[in-house]
């Protein structure tokens, strides 16, 4: 597996995250247990898009699932499942462009098209979140960056006790590098995204479809992994 392959979708999860928060009144699509907080918030405050922020998370799993079964499916047909579900992220990206063009900017949050909207990337999300961990379970998580900094504090604090041997020092290093990337990758993202969509608006979606693609075609590598 290239090693820009992670890395480009750490980037398109801070930005789809970042701009579906923007544009659709709070809305992670990615790190969707966010969507609790921001749930809460939205009945405290009386904000719109609590009916999106509840739906996430089912939306979610149900995705996750489905994930998993079309994998399967693809697999015992001798497809690709990675390259084919990534491709289906480009295409749900591609719809809620699609769809935020169309029917942004959304004044109303928990409006049905704002709601269709979020839920079309929450799905293109959940597959991202559903393949890392079958498909790329030696990288860093690309869209959670809480267990990422967690383990490199920890690792960092563990070279700077002295009390690991070489190896363990060596392999503590690699993580904090990688984990390091994964975290400022992903920050780059939500930063670009802010950027774009202060620019130019629901427009700034075109990006990630774009982003997914390039993803989807680089893991195009011969023995790609295929586990159950």
């Amino acid at each position: 597996m290239k090693p820009s392959v992670p890395l480009l979708l750490s980037f398109n999860a801070g930005y789809v995250d970042t701009a579906g928060f923007l544009a659709l009144h709070g809305l992670f699509t990615a790190h969707v247990t966010g969507n609790f907080v921001t749930f809460g918030a939205a009945l405290a405050l009386g904000t719109s898009g609590a009916l999106a922020k509840i739906l996430a998370l089912p939306v979610f799993c149900i995705v996750v699932m489905l994930v998993r079964l079309l994998g399967r499916a693809v697999s015992r047909r001798g497809v690709r499942r990675f390259t084919t579900l990534l491709l289906v992220k480009v295409l749900l990206l591609t719809l809620g462009a699609i769809l935020a063009i169309q029917w942004g900017p959304f004044s109303d949050g928990d409006g049905w098209q704002a709601v269709v909207t979020g839920m079309a990337l929450v799905a293109a999300m959940a597959i991202q979140n559903a393949v890392h961990r079958v498909h790329l379970a030696t990288s860093p998580p690309t869209t959670i960056m809480t267990g990422n900094s967690t383990q490199m504090m920890m690792d960092i604090a563990d070279v700077l006790s002295g009390g690991l041997s070489a190896e363990e020092r060596h392999s503590a290093l690699a993580r904090v590098r990688s984990l390091g990337t994964a975290i400022a990758v992903f920050a780059l993202g939500c930063a670009v995204a802010a950027v774009v969509f202060v620019m130019i608006g629901v427009i700034a979606f075109v990006i990630p479809p774009v982003i997914a693609l390039a993803s989807a075609l680089l893991a195009r590598t011969p023995g790609e992994p295929a586990p159950a």
